[in-house]
């Protein structure tokens, strides 16, 4: 049996809102399938199912309260598991809400607590007297709280800020820059799109982000989370992509295996990307799947950009504008279009050696885009 937690969607979040379920008890979910919405900070995520089986219990009810994260929210049992005797199948269920959330707030281990309820349930009086608070009562239910779109915005800069104090704090970064000649890969954009619509042409920022993929390919150390003291590779390569929310704010989620999609593919899972984080579509996997993260100002005509890690990520790569500057080479000078790329590294999990290998694969590889 699998237990279906209140998840982690970002280092920043400590507990969600449960909006609402799209199973019910005795469905069959297969890993992928949304099961459930959850409201953050951030905004509200779809989140998926981590594994196939059928719902055995729904152990909370959807509700304004925030859940802790890890709190279990159901269960799974999963295929080909061994089927669950009907005494603890039941005692599972024998917890009443309230007495759930107070045992969570307080770390109270629920599998030592003896319940006095109808048939040994677990009830508030219970967990109120291993705290001493025998005389407290059930707190009156909130209501409801309408949020505003000014509420969202300030908390996703609480959240923001949370998230990057954490990493100044905790990550001891170093920061490398290059600058990148992109004539010939502009000259092969522009020769692309001149055979394509309108509709289909292929945006410049998708180019180094392709490349960033396959320079990953061949530095795999800043592919990674930074986990218990540890360095956790990514199997697969999924780089977050910094979007800006129309009413303020910015969201970091996932493009998936970057590098094994074409660029058409790259630029049609961008901008449905872009879509559905502006709606409020995103699944829980987007926000925490990313093994590193793009993230660029280009288009407000910034030049350089020097990025802050997003924990548990080891790196960052910022891209500026590609803007003509003099650019000498073999003694001739001339004016070329440049684009500055920099990497903010986790020196824990690396160093600056790494760090210029990394940029010096990617200029390489936006010299040959016809091999993107």
């Amino acid at each position: 049996m699998a237990d279906f937690t209140m998840p982690s969607l970002g280092a920043d979040m400590a507990e969600g809102i449960l909006v609402g379920w799209r199973v019910e008890v005795g469905d069959r979910v297969k890993h992928g399938d949304i099961i459930a919405e959850v409201e953050t900070a951030k905004g509200i995520f779809e989140v998926e199912a981590f594994s196939d089986g059928v719902v055995a219990q729904i152990l909370f009810q959807a509700g304004p309260e925030a859940i802790p994260v890890g709190t279990v929210l159901a269960t799974i049992v999963e295929d080909g598991a061994d089927s669950i005797s009907p005494p603890v199948a039941a005692e599972r269920m024998r917890i009443s809400p309230a007495a759930r959330r107070l045992a969570v707030e307080n770390r109270i281990d629920l599998d030592q607590v003896k319940g006095t309820g109808s048939g040994g349930a677990i009830c508030l009086a219970d967990i109120e007297g291993l705290i001493g608070a025998t005389t407290a009562k059930v707190p009156a239910q909130k209501p409801v709280e309408t949020k505003t779109s000014s509420d969202f915005k300030s908390g996703m800069r609480q959240a923001i800020a949370a998230a990057m104090s954490l990493s100044n704090r905790e990550i001891p970064h170093y920061y490398l820059a290059t600058d990148i000649d992109m004539s010939r890969s502009l000259r092969w954009l522009e020769e692309e799109n001149r055979q394509r619509s309108i509709r289909d042409r292929l945006l410049p920022v998708i180019l180094p982000l392709k490349a960033v993929a396959l320079a990953l390919k061949k530095i795999p150390e800043l592919n990674a989370h930074w986990v218990d003291d540890q360095l956790q590779l990514k199997n697969e390569i999924h780089i977050g992509f910094a979007i800006a929310l129309r009413g303020g704010g910015l969201i970091t989620p996932a493009l998936h295996n970057v590098d094994l999609l074409s660029l058409d593919e790259l630029m049609a899972a961008m901008s449905d990307l872009i879509k559905r984080t502006r709606s409020g579509k995103l699944r829980g996997s987007e926000m925490t799947d990313a093994g590193i993260t793009v993230t660029g100002l280009g288009d407000l005509g910034v030049r350089t950009v020097f990025g802050v890690i997003y924990p548990p990520q080891v790196a960052l790569v910022g891209l500026g504008k590609i803007d003509e500057q003099p650019w000498a080479e073999q003694g001739g000078l001339s004016v070329r279009p440049v684009l500055t790329a920099t990497l903010a590294g986790d020196h824990r999990a690396g160093d600056g050696h790494q760090g210029a290998q990394f940029l010096d694969t990617l200029k390489r590889i936006l010299q040959e885009p016809e091999a993107l």
